[in-house]
């Protein structure tokens, strides 16, 4: 859901093909995947369900190996699951790493998804110049991913996936490869821009913590084969603070759930 009580980035315009939110949620139902392998079939996802609301933000934590990124890719069309449904709005993955190309722009780099939507070059950089405005890039349009930090490569792809026009993100580990005080920037960021421009999200995390401060709901899976163990509605007001008590203790619940000795 929107984000309450948290300062906002001013954004008026909508993104291109950014269809009614009220038409979109995300359902898996009875979801199993399985995988070829040397030793036979290896079961990533077992009776699967989850279930996100038009607008809300969704954190999905377990351990690794648990099939975190199959479901992602089953939400985003990317794969069909061996039996169950999975029913979402248009989706786009971002993926845990940037994949910028380093021969483009930023500007470029922000507007790829409009141009493989059949934007001309103008046309996109038009769209997206304002973007980088908002989004502290504007100074850096003309430069290449190599001399960006982490945090801003962060926020390009962000940016791309954003401008894809799709209503549903789907979001797997983006800050889990920066530095703690960048990421903790990035996760402020990341709640203000949501607050202007609301999506359905589905956040992959490792970082419990993270998923609390971020989301209006943590979904706990099992390890392999992967499964739904818990849900944990975070009702606290937003911007939240890693270091607010009420963020503790849902932290420790939901690493409870993972059965982990606190």
């Amino acid at each position: 859901m929107p984000a309450k009580g948290a300062e906002t980035v001013t954004v008026t315009d909508r993104v291109p093909g950014t269809s009614d939110l009220q038409q979109v949620a995300v359902s898996v139902r009875a979801v199993s995947r399985s995988y070829a392998s040397r030793r036979g079939r290896v079961a990533a996802l077992e009776d699967v369900w989850l279930h996100v609301s038009p607008g809300e933000v969704v954190a999905v934590v377990g351990p690794s190996g648990c099939g975190k990124t199959t479901l992602l890719e089953l939400i985003c069309g990317l794969q069909a699951p061996d039996c169950g449904t999975v029913e979402a709005g248009p989706a786009a993955l971002m993926p845990q790493q940037d994949l910028l190309l380093p021969w483009a722009s930023v500007i470029d780099n922000a507007g790829l998804a409009l141009r493989a939507a059949g934007m001309s070059r103008p046309a996109a950089r038009k769209v997206v110049a304002p973007w980088l405005e908002r989004f502290g890039l504007a100074e850096f349009k003309s430069a290449r991913p190599a001399a960006l930090s982490g945090g801003m490569r962060q926020r390009v792809s962000f940016l791309r996936t954003l401008l894809s026009g799709k209503p549903v993100l789907a979001l797997d580990e983006p800050f889990a490869a920066l530095d703690a005080i960048t990421r903790a920037e990035m996760q402020g960021w990341f709640g203000h821009v949501l607050a202007a421009q609301p999506r359905t999200v589905v956040l992959v995390t490792h970082d419990v913590e993270e998923a609390v401060v971020l989301a209006d709901r943590v979904a706990v899976m099992a390890p392999r084969p992967g499964r739904m163990i818990a849900e944990i509605d975070v009702d606290l007001p937003r911007p939240r603070r890693r270091t607010d008590a009420s963020v503790a203790t849902l932290r420790a619940q939901a690493l409870r759930a993972l059965g982990m000795q606190l």
